[in-house]
This record gives C-alpha cells, structure tokens and sequence, in this order.
C-alpha cells in the first residue's frame, strides 16, 4: 500500500519471529497497531509489538542531523553533515589508507540496507574494517551448522512443524520473555511434559515447563557443553542412539564419541550442577518423542551460544540431535533461535567482515569474481577480510587501526562487551558518524549524527528466524530532516568520487541483491517483491530451479560435499574466566520481556520503562546475605573489568553461585561493564553469558 493508506500490512520491528500485524492511521500520531494472524505469530504479539508505535510519535525523535562545534552537537544542514563526512572519509583514506576508515553495521538493518552497506564499505570506500552487531548473536550458531550441516540457516524447518512436537529440548533459550509468540509453537510439548530447558535460572519458559511435567537443567553458567557432550554419553550408553541415521546420514562419529565417552553422567553431573537422573529423563524423553514419530527437537540460544567456546557448544548440540537422529528428518531436527529482528538476512547480504552477499566467503575467488562482476568492479579490487566486531572497536584509533567510523543500527556503548573499554575507544576517533533516530548513548558521543528512517516509515525486506523473506511496508512518511542509510551512502559514493554508483531505491538495490546472491548458500534468485506481496511463502533458497523455495532444508542431504552431516570431537573447556576468592560468584546476561538488545528504543517508551522497572540483579538469598544486601537494596556488582550499579531481587530458585543482569541499561547499571570480551577461535563471539565477579553492598 502506498504512504497514506489507512491500512497496512506489515511486521514487527524487534525479534527475529518478525511477528505479522496491521498499522491503521494516517499519521504518527494516530497510527494503531494490531496483530495480524501469520503462522510465526498466529495472531498475537508481545509487549514490544504492541507498543512498537510509540516511538514513531516519540519526542526523543531525531529529526535534523547533529554536527558538534565546540564540544555540542549542534543541528545542521544536510548538506553539512554529510560533507564533514565525506571530506573525513575522502582525507582519511589518502593519508592513511581506505582502511583506516570502518563501518560498524546491525542485525536491524532490512536485507536491502545490509547489503548496500557491504557494497558501500567494499566497492565505494575500499575497505576491509565493516562488521556487525549480529557477530554478538547468531555467529557461533551460524560457525557450527556451516561446520556440522554445510549451510546456517537459524531453522532450518517452518516453526509451525515444533507445533507437533511432544519434546523440545532449549539450550540457553528464554523465548518467554524475548518472543512471547513463540510458546504458543510449544503448547503441545510443554503439555505432554516433553519440554525441557538448560538454563541457569528459572526463568519464565523454565518454569511454564517445570508446570507441565517438563524438566529444568539449571546448570551452572558456561558448562553447556560439558552438558551436551554428556548426554550425547547417555544415548549412546543407554541404547537411544539412532545407529542406522548415524551410519547412513553422518560422518565423524568415532571421533567424536572418543570424547563423549568420558562423560559419564556423574562426571557431567559434577560439572554442571544438573542431577544425572534429570539428565537421562531428558535424553529418554527426546528418545521417546521420535520412536513415537511424535516430534523431538533441540534448539540452542544465546545462553549456550555467547561463550569463548559457543562455536564447540553448539557443535555438541548438534551432535547431540546427530545422534538421536533428529536433524533432516519431517517432524525432528536441530536449529538455533536467531534473536534480531532481521538477523537471519543481516548476515548473508555482506555486512560481515567476512563475507559477500548470498552467504559467500570473501575468501572465495570464485565468490568475488561473481560479486565483482555484478558490483561492475574488478576482483581484485575488494578488500579482503577485516576484524570481527569487538576486534574492529578494539582497534580504532590505535596505530594501524580506523580513524574514522560508522556506525549503522548499533548502539556499542552500551552492547558491547567490556563496554568502558568501547567507549574509550570511541573516543579516540578522528571522526564518529552515527545513523540513528534517537540519540543513543553511542550517538551522544559522535561528531555526526543523522537522523534515519524507522521501520514503519521504510520498504524493504527482512528474513525471519526460519530463512522465510517477509516485505517491511511503509504505513507513513517520515519527518522531513530525516533519510534512509540507503540515501545516505549513495551520495556519500557520489561525494568521495566511488567508482560504482550506488542506487538509493530499496526495490532496485534488493534485484541487485538478487543477482548478487545467485548461487550462493542464500540464493534469493528467484524471489521478488511481486511474489511476496502476492502472500507466497518463499524460503532460500529460492532459485529459478527451485521457485518454491526450500522450506524445509537437508530432507534429502546435508549442505556438505557429501552430504552427510559431521560430527565434529569438541570437549568442554569451561569459560575463559574463573571465579575465585576475590570473584566468587559467576554472572550471566540476558533480556528482560519489556526491553530489547541495548534498550535505545524500548527506554523511550514509557509503557515498557514502567513494566521493566530500574536496572536489577537476581541474586540468591544466602548469597545476598553473605555480603550484607537485602532484597530491594541497591548493590554493587564488580568484575576485573568495571563495576555495574543495581536493586538486588533476591530468588530462592537461582543457583547460589550466580548472578543475572539484564543488559539493557547504560551508565552505572550498564551490565556490559562486566562482561569479558574474551573471543570464540572460530566464531570471534564475546563471552557475554560467563564472567566473575563478586556482590558489594553499595556505601
């Protein structure tokens, strides 16, 4: 529908189930939003969803760009702004190189602005320093399905085939809290009693399990692969193996098992906290679900994701859908709940410092030939890989390191890990442009601040968390200071005199997508705008030979050379910080229902500031006693690395030896203050969901 109409059909900004819904109104001010039945959602919405309006009419709003003088940000032209940028980036890259000027990308981007941002970095700019906030979110799950399936796709299923399942086991998963809708796709296993969750706390989803009949693994952050790897033990043991999936559809086995062997349950019990009789209730019940063709799944998040050590995790996860035989299989299998609103899509068009669009690596001479040849630019013109995200902030303003950045749909200074660090680093630039429309905590610190559109004021397209591409529709026009990234690179292409041009049509930029992405992992050939808004349910890979779309991935093979999944020998290592006398106790970070990732949206709407309250930290009581704080008192959380300032909310159910925060406050009560930015080898993922610390009653 066109800009104006009183009905629009579109989907939700935030999570990666891109939750379907109606925006009705003619203007900000009176646009209404309402649920739309749609299979991911099924006609409800979280908190966020419903509220999701309210920014469009916030007063927080940017609406000019910001250029600083004197220390102020001060507003100012267009034309302005954008040449302080451009002559930054054009000076930059003569005198030191295209490198020393970076791109800093999100998981938030449309499909459309992913790619572009890729193109503008590579082919406009010459450089090789661009990555995205998404390495914080998919990139160890997306490092172990390439490394045990040939292809990442977060659900490699349509999410409506969990609606049958009797037994679904979440590894690190909280879709209660971070996509309500979600649980209404798990209604008939928490019912049977088949639904299980490994997390260290009770949350929500742990406890709608535990009032079903299901299980609780409340292990002890950062064993979740020695978790794995032991009940891999017990279904090889205790006859749940699958032996005729193993020999016919896998490779790697014996290898793996020489690992997994030495994991028996009591040993796996001593590790992770969780009783070995729990642990074989949970493998029997998986066992039981698939013998019955009643449906059994394994799905990782975060919690056993964001570790030095996530990419191995994950890789024992897998194994352990392997071995029970449930992944490529109708009505089983293995995926990863991908969190960001287009997460899926942000890491497949080229925003990664490590690839090109379709899913391609960079590395590839064969990728960046094709790339090249529909870019109009010679092969050997593009850069090659640059630093993974905390690498690449790591590095600005340090000898050899970028002196210019930009930052697109991020907010580091309050999502990064060893945020004080960051910031610092931020700091240090020559120049810092942030695209944003509110002045986040990391736009507060720039030099240049434009003003872009928001979701309900774009066309585009997204990918949700199943591979299926979605149309973004505009339901109104934006204020008239602000513009799309879109607009914004391609005269920032034009100013510094880029060799390509490139197009500021979203329509335009996805068909170059298209041709972009041809034969690549995440081939979007044959998908167009036309076909979306006609209601077709396409999955990549959608090719001219398969126009269908592939809904449901590795029913007849894996993505590998052979076909076969690998199983790959990993073991536990533990985090790569531990708690002693100093730092005794574990902390752990995650979201809370009425936020989202670092709260720069959500903390401008008052309905959900009321629903979170302030800044907290679960602790136990014995623990919170031990140092003196009581429930509703305000303490002090340390770490090697910073301080974080919260109201303890003593929990009876959590583990003695951990803590949580939430990560969606900045300043005194940024979490990320904390957190340890020690990296995956493979996935370059921080360690957000382990660090040590220690509980201080504030003075």
């Amino acid at each position: 529908m066109e800009t104006g109409a009183t009905r629009v059909e579109t989907h939700c900004a935030y999570c990666g189930l891109q939750c379907a819904m109606t925006l009705s109104g003619s203007s900000a001010a009176d646009l209404t939003v309402s649920p739309r039945r749609f299979p991911t959602n099924r006609g409800g919405l979280c908190q966020k969803g419903w509220t999701s309006a309210e920014l469009l009419r916030s007063p927080a709003r940017l609406t000019a760009p910001l250029v600083r003088q004197d220390g102020v940000l001060r507003e100012a032209s267009w034309d302005s702004a954008l040449t302080v940028v451009a002559e930054a980036i054009a000076s930059t890259t003569a005198a030191h190189g295209p490198d020393a000027v970076a791109l800093f990308g999100g998981g938030g981007l449309t499909n459309e602005k992913a790619y572009q941002l890729g193109k503008f970095a590579r082919a406009a700019v010459g450089t090789s320093q661009v990555d995205y906030n998404g390495r914080w979110c998919m990139s160890s799950a997306a490092a172990a399905s390439i490394r045990c399936f040939g292809i990442d796709r977060g659900l490699p299923f349509p999410v409506t085939d969990l609606g049958s399942a009797h037994a679904v086991l979440l590894l690190g998963a909280n879709p209660a809290e971070t996509m309500p809708p979600f649980l209404t796709h798990l209604h008939r296993a928490a019912e049977a009693g088949g639904l299980m969750v490994a997390d260290p706390r009770t949350t929500p989803t742990a406890a709608k399990a535990l009032d079903g009949g299901g299980l609780h693994l409340q292990l002890r952050p950062g064993t979740d692969l020695a978790l794995a790897l032991g009940m891999v033990h017990i279904a090889v043991t205790e006859g749940h193996a699958d032996r005729r999936y193993i020999a016919s559809r896998t490779t790697g086995f014996d290898e793996l098992w020489t690992v997994a062997a030495q994991w028996l349950p009591e040993r796996t019990e001593r590790v992770t906290g969780v009783a070995a009789t729990t642990l074989r209730a949970a493998v029997a019940r998986l066992a039981r679900a698939r013998d019955t063709e009643r449906g059994a799944y394994v799905l990782s998040a975060r919690g056993s994701e964001q570790h030095a050590s996530g990419t191995d995790t994950v890789t024992a996860c897998i194994a352990l859908a392997l071995v029970l035989g449930l992944p490529g299989v109708r009505g089983a299998g293995f995926g990863t709940v991908t969190g960001q609103g287009n997460g899926q899509g942000g890491r497949e068009h080229g925003q990664k410092a490590d690839q090109l669009p379709g899913y391609r690596s960079i590395a590839d001479p064969a990728a960046r030939e094709h790339v090249a040849n529909v870019w109009g630019v010679p092969a050997d013109s593009l850069p090659g890989p640059g630093r993974s995200a905390f690498e690449l902030l790591d590095s600005l303003g340090t000898q050899g390191g970028p002196r210019v950045l930009m930052v697109h749909g991020s907010n580091p200074v309050v999502s990064s890990p060893d945020a004080r660090r960051v910031a610092d680093r931020l700091a240090s630039l020559d120049l810092l442009v942030v695209c944003d429309v509110v002045l986040s905590e990391t736009a507060e610190m720039a030099d240049v601040v434009l003003p872009v559109l928001q979701w309900a004021e774009e066309e585009g397209t997204v990918t949700n968390l199943e591979g299926r591409v979605l149309r973004r529709r505009r339901a109104l026009s934006a204020p008239p200071g602000c513009r799309s990234e879109l607009e914004i690179w391609s005269e920032l292409a034009r100013r510094i005199g880029s060799p390509v041009a490139l197009a500021d049509d979203p329509r335009e930029v996805f068909d170059e997508l298209r041709q972009a992405s041809a034969g690549g992992v995440a081939d979007y050939s044959a998908v167009t705008w036309d076909r979306l808004d006609a209601g077709e349910a396409l999955h990549w890979p959608c090719t001219p030979e398969r126009p269908e779309g592939t809904p449901r991935l590795f029913l007849d093979r894996f993505g590998t050379p052979d076909g076969r999944a690998r199983f790959v020998a990993v073991d536990h290592v533990g985090p790569a910080e531990r708690d002693d006398a100093v730092f005794p106790l574990v902390a752990t970070t995650g979201r809370v229902l009425a936020h989202y990732q670092s709260g720069a949206q959500t903390r401008r709407v008052d309905e959900l500031v009321e629903a979170a309250g302030p800044m907290f930290v679960e602790v136990h009581p014995d623990t919170a006693e031990a140092v003196g704080v009581a429930d509703g008192s305000r303490a002090v959380v340390v770490s090697r690395r910073g301080r974080t300032v919260a109201r303890v909310r003593a929990r009876e159910d959590l583990r003695p030896d951990t803590v949580f925060l939430p990560f969606h406050w900045p300043g005194d009560g940024r979490a990320n203050s904390l957190t340890n930015p020690a990296l995956d080898p493979t996935s370059r993922m921080p360690e957000f969901k382990a660090c040590a610390v220690r509980l201080e009653a504030l003075p």
